[in-house]
């Protein structure tokens, strides 16, 4: 028989176990970089820029678009890169917590 009461402890531990992760993606670093390593950036997994390193050749006047250019470049890139970290990250905090119920499809809380 479906024991719902035990259904939802194990709800609220799966609620508790993702607030968690969800937490700790600060811990999840991504590198990115463009222009051949000139502008290099590191993202957290929730998605902050938390260094950004620029070349000191690049820092002229007429080169501003060109810079401007590379550090979004080199941004984008991390965040890429972090997206499939966190959700990696998450996957492995709640292994095992949520049932394999064919049909079911939980990856978007993800």
């Amino acid at each position: 028989m479906f024991d719902m009461m035990n259904m939802m402890g194990k709800m609220k531990e799966v609620q508790s176990k993702m607030k968690e992760a969800q937490a700790n993606l600060v811990n999840v670093k991504a590198d990115g970089e463009s222009g051949g390593g000139m502008v290099k950036a590191t993202v957290n997994g929730t998605k902050q820029i938390e260094v950004l390193q620029i070349d000191n050749d690049l820092i002229k006047p007429e080169d501003k678009e060109m810079l401007q250019d590379l550090v979004v470049a080199a941004i984008n890139n991390a965040l890429q890169e972090v997206e499939g970290k966190s959700k990696e990250a998450l996957k492995k905090s709640t292994e095992g917590l949520i049932p394999n119920i064919p049909g079911l499809d939980l990856s978007g809380l993800m």
